[in-house]
């Protein structure tokens, strides 16, 4: 698979919009219901938004760092890595998720948690937009970013970007079903 790394970008800022969208709207809601959780072992409204921000404070930092060492250098397109794509394309949502195991420092479960959490994602996500926008201006492919399990494993800044983005989605499609209930 290649894709033009602009189209990449513009696909990620779009989907990064509507996490940001929809997470403001959460503002409304009042922290019992944000607290909610549809069994004892089940996540809350905000311990999604809480795994969600552990992610942002580990991957944010990074991308930043790889990119501000960068030197402009655009390439066209982006052809994922092997591991990168696989990654990125696990944390896609689907019509029945596949339930997966959280590492013990990024899982929330049962923390005391206001509303601050929602303005910590929010600023993250800010953030992460103005990354994709500095990002119009480096190698997607050549720039490489540790990744959270292990800083011996590196991806091309694309798939990073890939997979962070996309497990914001599949955890916003969570808290849409948590507050159903």
């Amino acid at each position: 698979m290649k894709i033009s790394a602009s189209a990449l970008l513009n696909e990620l800022k779009e989907r990064t919009y509507q996490h940001l969208e929809y997470v403001r709207t959460l503002t409304l809601k009042t922290e019992e219901e944000l607290n909610f959780r549809a069994s004892a072992d089940s996540w809350s409204t905000l311990e999604c938004l809480e795994h969600l921000n552990r992610y942002g404070n580990f991957y944010i930092p990074e991308i930043n760092r790889n990119i501000s060492s960068a030197g402009k250098s655009t390439q066209s397109y982006f052809k994922p890595g092997i591991l990168g794509n696989y990654f990125a394309k696990s944390m896609l949502p689907k019509e029945k998720p596949n339930k997966m195991k959280t590492l013990k420092t990024m899982n929330p479960i049962h923390s005391q948690l206001n509303k601050d959490v929602i303005d910590t994602f929010i600023k993250q996500q800010e953030k992460m937009l103005e990354l994709l926008e500095k990002a119009q201006d480096i190698d997607l492919e050549k720039i490489k970013t540790s990744i959270s399990i292990s800083t011996l494993i590196k991806l091309k800044l694309g798939d990073t970007f890939r997979f962070v983005i996309y497990h914001n989605e599949r955890h916003i499609e969570q808290i849409k079903r948590i507050l159903m209930h």
